[in-house]
């Protein structure tokens, strides 16, 4: 693979890496757009979506790094 390639690939493991961080430290940021609008009145998510949201955001980090570690293999 040309270092162009390697470069992209680490561009997205970064790009990632960032989601997971984000997911992790803000685990109920999309949930008023994805299900909050469909309950009446003033209403918070559940425990079990912050813990999945939070689960999603390690494994979000943890795929980032392998494909940042990819990418500098690549580059080697």
């Amino acid at each position: 693979m040309d270092t162009f390639g390697a470069i992209i690939i680490l561009i997205i493991g970064i790009a990632i890496n960032a989601f997971g961080l984000y997911v992790r430290r803000n685990p109920t940021f999309g949930w008023r757009m994805n299900v909050g609008w469909k309950v009446q009145g003033d209403s918070d998510p559940s425990d079990a979506y912050i813990s999945h949201m939070r689960f999603s955001g390690a494994v979000a980090l943890w795929l980032g790094s392998f494909v940042i570690v990819m990418g500098i293999l690549n580059l080697l």
